[in-house]
């Protein structure tokens, strides 16, 4: 007899989505520059000086940017809220019959419809919550506000940053760039991987797509570097 074992994961979707893009923004952008200034100047302090800069910036910019972001969409869904609020102080039975018929859009008998807008409507809180749900498809989640949103941002391009840049630390550029591709294009593929942990998708798949807008980048910052080198 199988046991039954109940698990879900609970990490939030939009944490996931903040790590993910800063990871694989931080991956993509600092390899496309750095592999453009490694082979248009040859110079280890320049790639070096370049990539640091470029991954101190950006983070900045993009945790700044997922605040700035996710901030006003929970003060666009607060005025929402608080709009909801007080048309079901104000107007209770036309909120009632509203949400009795969202139950029903939603594929809920009608035999017990009428006694869950009734538990409902006898219970602001919960009133607002389910209208918030079924109405306004609002589903907060308090455990990832904008500031923690935008932390995950920051550290996360960081890390991805540093994939591409770590290679130039240890060797020449001319064996650190292809050092440099290949570990980073690896690191994409297995963040595609990663993904399907929560998605439930095909890993190869998941993999490939990632791995392929890396490697976009990457053909633009070769050419990039390529023209400057023939001017140099």
């Amino acid at each position: 007899m199988i046991k039954y074992n109940h698990q879900h994961n609970t990490t939030s979707s939009s944490t996931i989505r903040e790590v993910v893009f800063g990871v694989e923004d931080g991956m993509v952008s600092t390899l496309g520059a750095i592999t453009g200034i490694a082979i248009g100047s040859q110079d280890h302090f320049t790639v070096i000086l370049a990539g640091t800069v470029i991954i101190a910036v950006e983070s900045i910019s993009m945790g700044i940017g997922s605040y700035l972001a996710n901030r006003s969409e929970q003060d666009v869904n607060q005025r929402r809220l608080l709009e909801e609020k007080e048309e079901i102080q104000q107007y209770p039975k036309e909120e009632k019959e509203e949400l009795k018929n969202l139950f029903v859009k939603d594929g809920w008998p009608n035999k017990i419809v009428q006694e869950m807008s009734r538990v409902a409507s006898e219970n602001k809180k919960l009133m607002l919550k389910e209208m918030a749900y079924r109405e306004l498809s609002i589903a907060q989640d308090p455990s990832t506000g904008p500031l923690k949103k935008a932390i995950f941002m920051y550290a996360s391009y960081i890390v991805g940053g540093m994939v591409p840049l770590f290679a130039y630390f240890i060797l020449s550029v001319p064996r650190a760039t292809p050092v440099s591709i290949v570990v980073t294009l690896a690191g994409l593929f297995a963040l595609g991987v990663a993904t399907t942990k929560y998605t439930k998708g095909s890993w190869f798949k998941a993999g490939g797509r990632i791995l392929s807008l890396g490697t976009v980048a990457l053909v633009v910052g070769y050419i990039v570097g390529g023209i400057a080198a023939k001017f140099s």
